[in-house]
């Protein structure tokens, strides 16, 4: 019992700057890419580690030839650390409140290839924040949207830009912009010069299956298609459709390039073509915070009423 209470004061008393070391070999997957993101040697890694691991009194995690594995006390130790930066971040925002200046941080989760949307309004609300605030340090994450809705409900991001496949009833969600996806082909494929373009050809052409979570209305054009490849991301179905041996569905903002350089080009987009709608998403029920309304006031406003 002695034993169990002196741990007890040893876990209080933990560095803050030692957890900060531990999240960032976690998120690093081992010391020498960990040692590189922050700026010191790796010798100066495994000293923070042993001495976090001698005051917690347990092994955080694996580490040898076989790679780097986190143990069952490291896994939970990596969970409340995770719990307790983010409140810190949140005490520190509080406590910038009480000033004038806007100072703290914006930790913003977005997914892929939305800077080619023709709306600038994420754009233009950053732009703004940092003119409102100078001293603020945003954050960006490029992230799959089920990661941005598990980052904002556990605090490590203050807001996120999802498509709003699913509503979540612990997110407020803000809608921004409607995207719409057309299905395209090279310029040099069989199908791109095709008339009559048939529906019954073009199901039958290979095509990219989307490896990421889809609306109804999306799901059911896919299904049409004969897929004979995947790609987990936007980006790596472009690659493939030009190849000009695959079809593929694509945002149209951001196929617009290859489409004017005339290296792409749309097929039935009355038949095989869907919308949907992003949206900003932040924890319901969330403490105020100066930096993050700062920011979804702006984002929300008309662009002719933003300062």
């Amino acid at each position: 019992m002695e034993r169990s209470i002196e741990r007890l004061g040893q876990i209080s008393d933990i560095d803050l700057r030692l957890l900060r070391v531990f999240r960032a070999v976690v998120d690093a997957a081992g010391f020498t890419p960990a040692a590189a993101a922050l700026g010191i040697s790796r010798s100066a890694v495994s000293i923070h580690m042993g001495e976090l691991e001698t005051r917690l009194g347990f092994t955080l995690c694996q580490r040898g030839r076989s790679g780097f594995v986190l143990t069952a006390e490291g896994e939970a130790t990596d969970q409340a650390a995770r719990r307790l930066i983010a409140h810190m971040q949140s005490f520190r925002n509080e406590v910038n409140a009480l000033h004038r200046e806007l100072r703290g941080e914006l930790n913003i989760g977005i997914t892929d290839n939305l800077v080619t949307l023709p709306q600038m309004q994420i754009t233009d609300a950053l732009a703004e924040l940092k003119d409102r605030g100078p001293a603020v340090h945003t954050n960006i994450h490029m992230m799959p949207p089920g990661s941005i809705e598990t980052g904002v409900l556990d605090g490590r991001l203050h807001v996120g830009v999802t498509p709003a496949l699913t509503r979540l009833a612990a997110l407020d969600y803000i809608a921004l912009y409607t995207e719409q996806t057309l299905l395209y082909a090279a310029a040099d494929h069989p199908l791109a010069g095709a008339q009559p373009l048939e529906a019954a050809a073009i199901e039958a052409a290979d095509a990219v299956l989307p490896a990421y979570p889809l609306s109804d209305e999306a799901q059911a054009i896919v299904d049409r298609l004969n897929h004979t490849a995947t790609a987990s991301e936007r980006e790596g179905i472009a690659f493939l459709v030009l190849t000009g041996r695959y079809i593929g569905l694509l945002p149209e903002h951001y196929a617009q390039r290859w489409v004017a350089e005339g290296r792409l080009v749309a097929l039935a987009p009355d038949q095989f073509s869907y919308r949907i709608d992003y949206h900003a998403i932040t924890r319901a029920g969330r403490r105020p915070n100066r930096v993050l309304d700062t920011f979804i006031d702006t984002l929300i406003r008309a662009p002719g009423e933003r300062q």
